[in-house]
């Protein structure tokens, strides 16, 4: 699947998007840059008067250098974010990038020297990571051009900001350590939650779609169907049917009693003969059958 970005935004990336805004907003209106980098910016300088500025640790993550540095920092948020908030929860995303975005504080206050810790980089790329984790097989096209999935565009982020990393002074422009930080926060969120787990399961399953119960395949089709009890209904007046034609043809039949006037022998002769008619000469008695053949008899002596 192409990625793109969601129609519908949550409220926690709602929230981060118009906070970084707002707060680059009055960077560029009421106070200057520098002003916004001393109140929220993080100061490594400053570790040993931490106690002071303590809210530095969060803020850092709303203070942006410049507009291409806010823009590229919310496009990926909005790029990848909603998808992630509505597999979580508005709290749960919240908590995951404030998480990522002090991991990335952490990783910087050890490694990175006397400098200045701003912009949202560290977050956001917590939030790729939860996003490549839970659908790595997405499309998204480099540059606008060149087509990749999710996982190896991580892979090579994560590449470009070991060897930054590296190769780049402590004072440089961009936090690349602050980079690893936040991904490495946000790996090691993704691999002790619980609601990770679930979402891990939830999506190999999402793949099945689950049948309704009307639409489970039937031996027989619904409108043939005959109602409920008809089957053994008719089985049991089979089963009668038979009875009583077995009955029939194994059970001796008392003679009829004589009608006045006519001959007896002439009358059980003509039940006979009637019953054969009806049942075939395999249903006769003993009794019957000796009958049949002493009337023959008789017959052909006359």
């Amino acid at each position: 699947m192409s990625l793109q970005p969601s129609r519908r935004v949550g409220a926690a990336v709602a929230w981060l998007l118009g906070l970084n805004v707002a707060v680059y907003f009055l960077q560029v209106t009421v106070a200057s840059p520098d002003d916004m980098f001393a109140v929220l910016g993080f100061h490594s300088r400053d570790l040993g008067a931490l106690g002071r500025a303590w809210w530095t640790i969060g803020t850092y993550m709303f203070v942006h250098g410049g507009f291409w540095h806010l823009v590229l920092n919310m496009y990926t948020l909005w790029l990848f974010g909603p998808r992630v908030e509505a597999a979580w929860s508005a709290g749960e995303f919240a908590r995951f990038y404030l998480f990522c975005g002090i991991g990335g504080w952490f990783l910087h206050l050890f490694m990175a020297g006397d400098s200045v810790l701003i912009g949202a980089s560290a977050a956001v790329m917590g939030v790729m990571l939860a996003y490549a984790t839970l659908w790595p097989h997405d499309t998204v096209y480099l540059f606008g051009l060149v087509p990749m999935s999710v996982r190896w565009l991580m892979l090579l982020v994560v590449l470009m900001n070991l060897l930054g990393g590296i190769s780049a002074s402590p004072s440089g422009g961009i936090a690349y350590l602050a980079h690893l930080g936040g991904l490495g926060a946000g790996w090691l969120y993704l691999r002790t939650s619980a609601r990770m787990s679930l979402a891990g399961v939830r999506r190999h399953v999402e793949p099945v779609p689950d049948l309704p119960e009307e639409d489970l395949p039937r031996a027989v089709p619904k409108s043939h169907r005959p109602p409920r009890g008809h089957d053994a209904d008719d089985a049991v007046a089979r089963s009668k049917a038979m009875t009583a034609r077995r009955n029939t043809a194994t059970k001796p039949q008392r003679p009829a009693a004589p009608t006045p006037g006519v001959d007896p022998d002439a009358a059980t002769l003509n039940r006979v003969l009637d019953k054969i008619s009806a049942t075939g000469l395999g249903s006769l008695s003993p009794e019957e059958l000796q009958l049949l053949d002493a009337a023959s008899k008789r017959r052909r002596q006359d």
